[in-house]
């Protein structure tokens, strides 16, 4: 059975003078269903001081004709709010982060941490790149964060297929064209130009981004 990817439309935050859609990522494998980020959530005040359309995770997977309960193990490419924010609809499954952007969370963003980090969370936590599943993998992608990683999913049909997170905005800063990064885009931006050009070099088939609905084909 071929790995097979559909994205989930998760809401919208403000990015400048336009709104940026919210993108998580659905990924059938041969014996489970993966999600790669969650959407929206988080504290009441986070979500109204940044002008949220929120999307719920089980609506959106309703959407695809599944449930919560179908999926089997959730990666979050980082722990922003709109990566992690509603991790809880999903307490039964294993969350595969990077060891470096948990703790980068807990010492920048303890409100959120204390949001997601719900009782008997259960979190696999990575140090570098890892096969979560035959054909499934992440690779460690800093620069956004300390601690981001994307997503590589092999198929049949050509792939791999790689799911950007932030690793990179839009088509533009994967690219990337010259120009300033837009804001956020990097904490650091020595490691995050290191990133995209470690993903370029994988020479993919397909890239998805987060907060963009265009598709970079290879």
């Amino acid at each position: 059975m071929s790995l097979e990817i559909k994205r989930l439309h998760l809401g919208a935050t403000p990015g400048g003078t336009e709104r940026w859609p919210v993108h998580g990522f659905v990924v059938t494998y041969h014996g489970g269903v993966a999600l790669v980020d969650t959407g929206v959530g988080g504290p009441p005040d986070l979500i109204r001081d940044w002008e949220v359309v929120n999307v719920t995770a089980a609506g959106a997977l309703a959407d695809l004709g599944l449930v919560p309960s179908d999926i089997d193990l959730v990666i979050n490419t980082h722990l922003h709010f709109d990566h992690c924010g509603q991790n809880a609809v999903f307490k039964h499954a294993a969350f595969y982060v990077q060891r470096a952007e948990l703790d980068r969370c807990r010492r920048e963003s303890p409100a959120l941490y204390d949001w997601f980090d719900f009782q008997n969370a259960s979190f696999e936590l990575l140090d570098g790149d890892a096969e979560i599943r035959p054909g499934l993998s992440v690779i460690t992608t800093p620069g956004h964060t300390s601690g981001h990683q994307s997503v590589l999913v092999t198929a049949t049909d050509g792939g791999p297929d790689l799911l950007i997170g932030d690793a990179a905005y839009s088509p533009r800063q994967y690219r990337p064209e010259p120009g300033r990064l837009p804001p956020g885009q990097a904490a650091d931006e020595d490691a995050w130009h290191a990133s995209v050009n470690r993903m370029r070099a994988l020479t993919p088939a397909r890239v998805h981004f987060c907060h963009h609905t265009d598709v970079v084909h290879g």
